[in-house]
């Protein structure tokens, strides 16, 4: 019998916090071999997990973006063997902005069972705290560097927000947070909404949802602070 390709979430930031419910949890434990993207994260998230494998007698096989198209199918050698196999990324949810989709499309090709288990998104832990529409919404993941680039962009997507009720959703290298906010609040019509989500499960989460023209002068300090964008011009 072949096995399960399990995709497990890990947490946004600190393990000291249970981020999967107890029957996730106990669903996994027993997993040998894992697909992650980063061995060293992998094991510290493994080990507050819980794994009942001693750590290094885990198996860890690296899925990012420098694998090669050609090398990913060889990664689900295991569940041909008969084996249960972990998708595991950096945080939040694999193959949701991180790798691992073309490893989930080769497993359902080949017919074997994917279980995705229950645990934190930042994307839509985002859109929940942000009273932007939940009904329509998109992911864009990084705007353009360049300015003048990324200006264009904010502009394009807060017509498409107009025009289809729909909500946006993008991400920033967390040292230019400062920034995008800035260029944010000088591009964006005054009465879009516009949220910032940052830190989001840890005693640090910030969560700031107001019309632009709302927006307090000071707003708080989102540099090199893991964080979600949203505007919505419904």
């Amino acid at each position: 019998m072949a096995g399960t390709l399990f995709l497990i979430p890990t947490p946004l930031g600190d393990e000291a916090t249970p981020w999967l419910p107890e029957p996730e949890r106990a669903r996994v434990l027993h997993i040998t071999h894992f697909v992650v993207e980063a061995e060293k994260t992998a094991r510290k998230h493994l080990k507050a997990l819980g794994v009942t494998t001693p750590i290094r007698e885990l198996t860890l096989a690296t899925l990012n973006e420098h694998t090669k198209p050609a090398d990913v199918a060889a990664l689900l050698k295991p569940l041909a063997d008969g084996l249960d196999l972990g998708l595991v990324s950096e945080a939040g949810c694999p193959a949701v902005a991180d790798p691992g989709a073309q490893l989930v499309a080769l497993a359902h090709e080949k017919g074997y069972r994917v279980e995705p288990l229950i645990g934190p998104s930042s994307i839509l832990l985002a859109l929940m705290a942000s009273g932007a529409n939940g009904q329509c919404f998109a992911f864009h993941g990084y705007l353009p560097v360049d300015a003048a680039e990324r200006a264009k962009a904010v502009k394009e997507l807060e017509q498409r927000s107009r025009q289809r009720n729909e909500t946006q959703i993008f991400i920033e290298t967390p040292y230019r947070n400062n920034a995008l906010l800035q260029q944010l609040r000088e591009t964006l019509s005054p009465a879009t909404r516009l949220c910032v989500a940052a830190d989001l499960t840890l005693p640090s989460q910030t969560i700031v949802s107001r019309r632009v023209k709302d927006w307090p002068k000071e707003a708080p300090d989102f540099h090199k602070r893991p964080a979600l964008f949203v505007i919505h011009a419904g």
